[in-house]
């Protein structure tokens, strides 16, 4: 589908993608139906078709656009580092904040594994570059001991994303539906965390800055 050429066309395909962010988690994919995604977003049915060729589209959209967002949240983060070891914790710091405002990325991109594999691979290997990219350069410059970037890459992502899943999805072990009672990484899972990671790259004597707690759990949010 073409982009839109419009302000408002933006506005209304950005309406559309947040409101399949709620109506894909709420519901998950099968049963989610562009009406009732329609009727969400206050746009008119006919109007879907200007900017998706169809459910799946729309769904492939929303998983780039999650994506892109949580990759933003997660680079404007580490950019407030002073080095390696900084930049990591500012990252998951705006991980977790993200995934608390917008749990239904657990369940979009765990269903894109069935609905479209190609969508999961490529959120993930996304996520994946920008870790291997400031890994290498922190190599290269002694911030990090001797890992294999890519390895280590993979390996962090897995402990965001389960860290998050247990305390930002389940803070009190809730079994509803996903997003039910999201909150923020509590401050002591968080330092503990980042300690674990920083042993693990081998920064473990190289000082960070600790934020106060309500600077850990404010991220701020872009436009859809």
């Amino acid at each position: 589908m073409n982009e839109p050429r419009t302000k408002r066309g933006e506005q209304t395909k950005a309406k559309l993608l947040a409101a399949a962010e709620e109506v894909f988690a709420e519901q998950g994919y099968q049963a989610a139906s562009i009406s009732r995604i329609t009727e969400r977003a206050s746009v008119a049915q006919g109007t879907f078709y200007l900017y998706f060729a169809s459910k799946l589209d729309l769904f492939e959209q929303l998983v780039e656009d999650l994506n892109r967002r949580v990759r933003k949240a997660m680079s404007d983060g580490a950019a407030r580092g002073s080095n390696r070891a900084e930049a990591e914790a500012e990252g998951f710091r705006e991980f977790f904040a993200f995934t608390a405002e917008h749990p239904a990325l657990y369940r979009v991109v765990r269903e894109a594994e069935y609905v479209s594999p190609g969508a999961m691979r490529n959120h993930y290997e996304r996520i994946v570059e920008g870790y291997r990219d400031g890994l290498t350069r922190a190599k290269a410059n002694g911030e990090v001991g001797d890992i294999d970037p890519e390895v280590a890459a993979w390996a962090l992502m897995g402990v965001g994303e389960m860290i998050g899943m247990r305390y930002v999805l389940w803070p009190t072990g809730d079994t509803g539906p996903y997003g039910t009672g999201a909150t923020p990484v509590p401050d002591h899972v968080f330092d503990e965390m980042v300690a674990f990671v920083r042993r693990a790259l081998g920064t473990a004597d190289t000082p960070t800055t600790s934020p106060t707690a309500s600077t850990r759990t404010t991220a701020s949010k872009e436009d859809a």
